[in-house]
C-alpha cells in the first residue's frame, strides 16, 4: 500500500494535450506533429499497459517519449485498469501501475469507471462495461476506486464512463458526484461520454451540470464520435477516429470558465492524420493558452477501501451485453443497441483471422450471439482462453461435431492452417537485377481448392455492403450463396498465395501464369529478364513481387 505524499498531490498545470498509444505506426505521431508545429500542444497523455517493463517492450514510441518527457510532460492513462467489475485489481498490478506513473512523472492517473478486463483478457475493442447508475453501482465503484488509490502515490482521477443503455435511477453526473463524495478523488470529465448518456436519456447536453461539482474537475477530454439514430433515439459511439462534433466544442467553451481546478484539456485524436489533428489542436489552442498556472493543492486521500460486494451484478451485465440473456432493467432498446455494437466489434476482430468461417458460421446477428453466448466465449474471460479467435476455433469445432458440414469444415480447417504458412522459411531477398517474393508473402498448398470460396467471400461482402449503403439494410439472407459455394470445393491440391494485411492475413487469387512464377520464386529469386514483363508488372501491382 502506498502512503499518500502531500507533494505528490500538488498538481501542476499541464495545459493542452494530445493522446497517444505510443505506437509509431499510429496517427497522429505526437512528436512529429510538435516538430512541424512547435507549441501546438503542451503534453502527451498516453495509454499503455500498467507495467513499465511491458510498455518498454511493446510501445515503439516509448524511447522517444522517455527521452523527451522533461521537455514534453506526460500523463499516464492506463489500459486494463478495472474501476468496476467482479474482482479487484491484483496488488502486483497496482504496484506496477504506481512504479510506472512515478517513473514517467505522471502528475495523476485517470481512467474511466468501468470493467475493462477479466481473466487476463480485455473485452474486445476495449469496450468496457459501465456500472449501473444505482446505489449498488456507486458502492462497487467506490470499493474499486479506493482500492486502486490505496496503492498509488499520485492521485487517481475518476472519468465518467460512456453509456448506451439507461440502467439505474441516477443521472451519470449524480453517479459521479456520489463516487467523488465517498472517495474524495478528483474528477475527469469526458465530454463525449457525457453526450452518450444525455442522448440515451433524451436530455439536453448540459442537463445535470448545474449541480455537479465542477470545482473538482482537474481534466477534460474531447474526442471524436458518431451519433446514430434508431426508432427516434440517438446513440453516441465513442469512436476517436471520427471528427469532433461541433456541440462538444461548444460544451468545452462553456465549461472552461466553470472548472477552477482544471489542470489539463486532452484531445483524444487517435487515428487522425497529422494535418487533421493539427486543425483541431489549433482550434483548442485558442481556448487553452499555454500560459502556466500555479500548482493545485489537493488533500491526499487516506480513506480505506470498503469490501467489494458485487451487488451491482457485473456478470449479469456481461451476459446482457453479449446477447446471452435479455435486458431486465427496462431499457431493452438501449441494451440491444449496446449488444449490436459489441457484436460488431467481435465480428471485426474475428474477421482478421476467420474471414470466411465467420461468415459461414456467424454471419448474422443470431449467429454472432450464438458464439458470444457460448461457454467457449465466457471461458475466455474466466482465465481459460487465449483470444477471441481461439475461442471461436473451439466453438466451431463443437458446432461441426454437432452439425457436420464438409464444406464449412474445409473452410475452418484452411483458416486454422493458414497462420502456419508464416512459420515457413521467409522468402530469400533478391539481389540487384533479380526479382523475388515480397517479404510478407508466402505460397502454400491445401488438399482441396477453395479459390472460388475465397473469391465469393470477398465479393459477397462488397455486394452486401454496397446495397446496405443504399437501402440502409444489410441483407444477410445473401449469405446463403456463400454456403452453396462452400459445398462445392474443386479437387486439389491447391496452391494459394497469402500475405499479411494489417493485423490479419489475406488470401489472394492470382492468374496461373503469375502463380507459376511465385511457386518458382519460393526456392530462389530469379533474374528480372527470366520473368515475362506482363507477369512482373502484375505481380508488382498486386504487391507480391519485389525487385532487388
Amino acid at each position: 500500500m502506498s502512503l499518500p505524499d502531500a507533494t505528490a498531490w500538488q498538481l501542476p498545470w499541464r495545459g493542452l494535450g494530445l493522446s497517444s498509444n505510443l505506437d509509431a505506426a499510429d496517427q497522429p505521431h505526437p512528436y512529429r506533429l510538435l516538430a512541424e508545429s512547435p507549441g501546438l500542444f503542451d503534453f502527451v497523455e498516453y495509454s499503455a499497459p500498467l507495467s513499465l517493463d511491458e510498455t518498454r517492450e511493446h510501445a515503439s514510441l516509448f524511447p522517444e517519449m522517455w527521452e523527451r518527457r522533461g521537455e514534453v510532460p506526460v500523463l499516464f492513462h492506463p489500459v486494463h485498469l478495472n474501476l468496476y467489475g467482479p474482482e479487484l485489481e491484483p496488488v502486483k498490478a497496482l504496484e506496477d501501475l504506481d512504479a510506472h506513473a512515478r517513473a514517467v512523472g505522471s502528475a495523476w492517473v485517470g481512467n474511466d469507471i468501468g470493467w475493462w478486463h477479466s481473466g487476463g483478457q480485455p473485452f474486445p475493442g476495449y469496450l468496457y462495461f459501465t456500472p449501473p447508475f444505482t446505489e449498488a453501482g456507486v458502492r462497487d465503484s467506490v470499493a474499486h476506486a479506493l482500492h486502486v488509490q490505496s496503492h498509488l502515490s499520485v492521485p487517481l482521477a475518476l472519468e465518467n464512463p460512456a453509456a448506451f443503455a439507461m440502467r439505474g435511477e441516477l443521472h451519470v453526473l449524480d453517479f459521479m458526484a456520489r463516487v467523488h463524495a465517498r472517495t474524495g478523488l478528483p474528477l475527469l470529465l469526458d465530454l463525449g461520454h457525457l453526450l452518450s448518456y444525455q442522448l440515451a436519456a433524451g436530455l439536453p447536453l448540459e442537463a445535470g451540470l448545474d449541480g455537479f461539482p465542477l470545482d473538482q474537475v482537474i481534466e477534460l477530454h474531447l474526442a471524436g464520435g458518431v451519433i446514430t439514430r434508431r426508432s427516434g433515439r440517438g446513440y453516441y459511439v465513442d469512436d476517436h477516429t471520427q471528427p469532433v462534433r461541433e456541440e462538444l466544442f461548444g460544451l468545452l467553451e462553456s465549461l472552461l470558465p466553470r472548472c477552477p481546478s482544471l489542470r489539463a484539456v486532452t484531445f483524444e485524436g487517435d487515428g487522425h492524420p497529422l494535418e487533421v489533428a493539427a486543425l483541431t489542436l489549433r482550434r483548442l489552442r485558442e481556448r487553452v493558452p499555454a500560459t502556466p498556472r500555479p500548482p493545485l493543492a489537493l488533500t491526499p486521500v487516506k480513506e480505506p477501501a470498503p469490501a467489494l460486494t458485487r451487488e451491482s451484478e457485473p456478470w449479469s451485465l456481461f451476459e446482457t451485453g453479449y446477447g446471452a440473456k435479455a435486458e431486465t432493467g427496462g431499457d431493452a432498446e438501449g441494451a440491444r443497441a449496446e449488444t449490436d455494437f459489441r457484436l460488431a466489434v467481435v465480428a471485426e476482430a474475428l474477421d482478421r483471422d476467420w474471414p470466411v468461417s465467420r461468415l459461414l458460421l456467424a454471419g448474422t446477428r443470431d449467429g454472432l450471439c450464438a458464439f458470444t453466448a457460448s461457454q467457449e466465449f465466457r471461458e475466455l474471460f474466466e482465465g481459460q482462453g487465449r483470444s477471441p479467435g481461439h475461442a471461436f476455433a473451439a466453438w466451431t469445432r463443437r458446432r461441426l461435431r454437432e452439425r457436420p458440414d464438409e464444406g464449412v469444415a474445409a473452410a475452418v480447417t484452411f483458416e486454422t492452417f493458414l497462420p502456419n504458412a508464416f512459420l515457413m522459411r521467409p522468402p530469400p531477398a533478391p539481389a540487384p537485377g533479380q526479382v523475388g517474393l515480397a517479404e510478407d508473402v508466402r505460397v502454400g498448398t491445401f488438399p482441396v481448392d477453395l479459390t472460388e470460396l475465397v473469391f465469393a467471400a470477398k465479393s459477397l461482402r462488397r455486394h452486401l455492403t454496397g446495397r446496405a449503403w443504399a437501402c440502409e439494410v444489410l441483407d444477410v439472407s445473401g449469405l446463403e450463396a456463400l454456403a452453396q459455394v462452400a459445398r462445392r470445393p474443386a479437387p486439389g491440391p491447391w496452391t494459394f498465395v497469402v500475405r499479411r494485411k494489417g493485423r490479419g492475413l489475406e488470401v489472394l487469387t492470382v492468374p496461373p501464369s503469375l502463380l507459376k512464377v511465385l511457386r518458382a520464386l519460393v526456392q530462389a529469386p530469379r533474374a528480372v529478364e527470366e520473368v515475362p514483363a506482363p507477369v512482373l508488372a502484375e505481380g508488382r501491382a498486386l504487391g507480391v513481387l519485389r525487385r532487388g
